[in-house]
């Protein structure tokens, strides 16, 4: 095996970031596209150092005439290497990015949970998160949605997915793919600019790095670190603010203190109120819902909301906000 400043910064980030450890069981999301090539090379190579359980799956949305060519291109691949494969087909096509991501997710999971595979590794890279970081800003979000790409998040009680390469740029992958000869399975959708995130990635990007910053990609997903700090701070002080002010300190109850949230700092305050509602309502909270409860920590006696979706209303009652 030739070891490159790949091979050892994804060692290194793996160990200093507790991504995972030795003898895990890995199952690693490949669609056959640079960044998943690279990323299945690199823990090939490095499973002999950390003795890992290491499978490939593929998820194959039926929305390409050659998905099926696709699929088979991995399989061969995962034969090659002798690594066990396995295969999720959509029953009809997958239309939209959002319902495609969120089908592949429970597919992996699905894979993971039959098989016993602890940890589903995916190769979203430093691009990725400069791309999500573009897009969630221009769509209009908060700071979660900012750091929306996190090096690890649960997906059930006993799975984790994983990104490992998100200090590695797009173009590193590519260079590594070159490098060691890996057959790169182009998916034509990547071109079509109909997809608001392939105008970012294949218009926006390149300008931002033409004609503002030769490394915007590399700043912003730097960025989005930063903000991921940040937000788990934010996390943990709005859910001590919410315990202090639920009544009985249970946070399952829907009755808060508005007189103990009124010494907290507006950042606190949003946060509490959207932790609420992201548990009520049907979907997540957008501004606006939170912005109209967070105001009735300060309103008069009475003051009550139009009603939520679902049809929950909120009302102050004294020192309290009441939620039904």
């Amino acid at each position: 095996m030739t070891w490159t400043p790949l091979h050892a910064q994804i060692h290194r980030t793996i160990h200093t970031r507790n991504l995972f450890s030795r003898n895990n069981r890995l199952l690693v999301a490949v669609s056959g596209g640079q960044d998943s090539l690279c990323l299945i090379k690199l823990l090939l190579d490095l499973q002999p150092k950390w003795e890992w359980n290491i499978a490939i799956a593929h998820c194959d949305h039926c929305w390409r005439e050659d998905s099926q060519a696709n699929a088979r291109h991995v399989a061969n691949l995962a034969k090659t290497w002798h690594t066990p494969f396995y295969l999720e087909t959509a029953n009809q096509p997958v239309k939209s990015e959002a319902t495609a991501r969120n089908w592949r997710y429970q597919a992996l999971t699905k894979i993971a949970q039959c098989y016993n595979y602890q940890y589903i590794i995916t190769g979203h890279t430093a691009s990725d998160r400069a791309e999500t970081l573009l897009y969630n800003l221009i769509r209009g979000t908060g700071t979660d949605g900012l750091q929306a790409l996190t090096w690890q998040r649960p997906l059930t009680e006993n799975i984790i997915l994983i990104r490992p390469l998100l200090e590695i740029t797009r173009s590193q992958t590519e260079q590594f793919c070159q490098k060691f000869h890996l057959p790169i399975w182009e998916d034509s959708t990547n071109q079509n600019l109909k997809h608001p995130r392939n105008r970012i990635r294949q218009q926006l990007i390149p300008y931002l790095r033409e004609n503002f910053n030769p490394q915007v990609e590399a700043n912003l997903a730097q960025t989005a670190e930063l903000l991921q700090a940040d937000v788990e701070f934010l996390e943990q002080t709005a859910l001590q603010w919410r315990l202090e002010a639920s009544a009985d300190g249970d946070q399952d109850n829907l009755q808060i203190n508005r007189r103990i949230l009124q010494k907290a700092p507006l950042a606190v305050q949003r946060r509490v109120m959207r932790q609420i509602l992201q548990e009520i309502l049907p979907h997540a909270p957008n501004f606006e819902h939170i912005d109209k409860l967070t105001a009735l920590i300060t309103a008069p006696n009475r003051s009550q909301t139009d009603p939520f979706p679902g049809g929950l209303t909120a009302i102050v009652q004294g020192d309290w906000i009441t939620l039904n």
